[in-house]
């Protein structure tokens, strides 16, 4: 088999291949003899067919399926023997594929980069500290309570935080708009649910009253047939509602799966959750400086491939995420080219990492990350046997631990900056990576 590779870019590998006119007739001759054993052919027993009536019938059929399997196994074998790493399926030329000569083809295909992790001690990161402190405690417990807010009929005038129903229609130059009406919709006051002007509207009604506001649309607004234009919204309130916490008690705990352990065990459970969330919102932003570092030290050409699988990926997740009748390859590619762009080039770099530093998944950090996440529900130990039972959830794990195993020695000779900050600020989000 004759190889030859030209380097057409940085990662384009234009590839031609030749394989020996005996090897193609080797296996067009195989498959002949394959189907002459099992071919129906009027006038002759099954197995009994001349070869040469076989040949007349099937031989354009067998050296096509010949053809693309000999595409396939050379392929490979060029690669190999050439010691090329491919990044795709290639796309395949062919050149010459006639009786008695050599197959010939042009194989184009994009190879993963090679190159050599380096900067880590250009990496400034700033790693926070906190503690769950008895306020926050406190805070947290007005959250669960305001999440879990009941609403009964309240015989007044509306208050922010108050829910309304409410019949409304909305007009726009004197006619009614599509999608601008609605009955029966409950609304609670300050939500920000509707455009500026409209709860704020609200406040003072009664059940029963009628109020007209006259309010205008925002200029960015989502709707452009509607963004900057005034409207008129007739709102009729059918009932006011307040709202009511609900007392910190027995049935309150029960809500969360904690029974029988009064208010102290409460508070015990909610301050391990929160430690929990503030270990993990530290472990973020430090890999995320991390992988930031890493991407400005290392800068590499993406394969074509490569970024047009995660773009697919990323579009598959999005119309799961969202629903809809929509097809993931109706979303617009250039949607998810950067963020696409960042992850695959963020793998390559962990993956290297890892190959340079020969690290292999900690199997003690594995059990206490799956025990870490086990202790959040109420059968810990079923919780840590299912994920041991479970490869490929074991192996999403382990992958997790590597990752961080490839932060932790990025730390090692990164510059580190220790600050301590309170929990409100260790838990805010971390602001979006920046674009590579």
């Amino acid at each position: 088999m004759q190889v030859s590779v030209e380097n057409t870019s940085a990662l384009e590998r234009r590839m031609t291949i030749a394989v020996p006119a005996e090897r193609v007739e080797t296996e067009v001759n195989k498959r002949l003899q394959q189907t002459a054993r099992r071919a129906k052919v009027p006038g002759f027993r099954p197995g009994k067919v001349p070869m040469s009536v076989i040949r007349q019938r099937y031989e354009d059929a067998a050296r096509q399926e010949a053809f693309g399997d000999l595409v396939q196994a050379s392929f490979y074998e060029a690669v190999v023997e050439q010691k090329l790493n491919p990044a795709g399926a290639p796309a395949v030329e062919p050149k010459s594929f006639e009786k008695g000569k050599d197959l010939e083809y042009v194989a184009i295909f994009e190879v993963f980069p090679e190159f050599t992790v380096a900067g880590f001690d250009s990496i400034a990161v700033e790693r926070l500290s906190a503690e769950v402190a008895d306020a926050d405690l406190d805070n947290m417990l007005e959250v669960l309570r305001k999440q879990n807010v009941r609403f009964e009929a309240a015989d007044r005038a509306a208050q922010n935080e108050d829910q309304l129903n409410i019949d409304f229609v909305g007009k726009v130059d004197g006619e009614v708009f599509a999608g601008g009406s609605a009955k029966g919709t409950q609304l609670v006051l300050g939500s920000g649910r509707m455009i500026p002007g409209f709860e704020e509207g609200l406040v003072g009604a009664k059940a029963g009253e009628e109020r007209v506001l006259n309010l205008s649309f925002p200029e960015d607004y989502q709707n452009l047939d509607l963004a900057g234009k005034a409207a008129e919204f007739t709102v009729t309130v059918n009932s006011v509602s307040e709202p009511k916490l609900p007392e910190l008690n027995e049935e309150f705990f029960a809500q969360f799966g904690i029974k029988e352990t009064g208010i102290d065990g409460f508070r015990t459970e909610v301050r391990k959750n929160m430690e929990r969330e503030l270990r993990q919102a530290i472990k973020t932003k430090v890999k995320n400086q991390v992988m930031d570092g890493l991407l400005a030290a290392n800068p590499i050409e993406v394969p074509k491939a490569l970024l047009e699988n995660e773009v697919n990926r990323l579009r598959v997740q999005a119309v799961q995420q969202f629903g809809g009748n929509i097809k993931p390859e109706q979303l617009p590619a250039e949607l998810f080219e950067e963020q696409a762009k960042r992850r695959v080039v963020l793998g390559l770099i962990v993956a290297e990492v890892v190959k340079q530093n020969d690290l292999k998944p900690d199997e003690a950090r594995v059990r206490e990350m799956i025990q870490e996440m086990a202790s959040a529900y109420q059968e810990p130990e079923q919780v840590v046997a299912w994920y041991y039972k479970n490869d490929q959830q074991l192996n999403e794990v382990r992958s997790v631990v590597l990752e961080e195993q490839v932060v932790d020695t990025v730390l090692q000779k990164a510059t580190v900056t220790d600050k301590s900050v309170s929990y409100e600020e260790a838990i805010k989000p971390a602001q979006a990576p920046a674009a590579d």
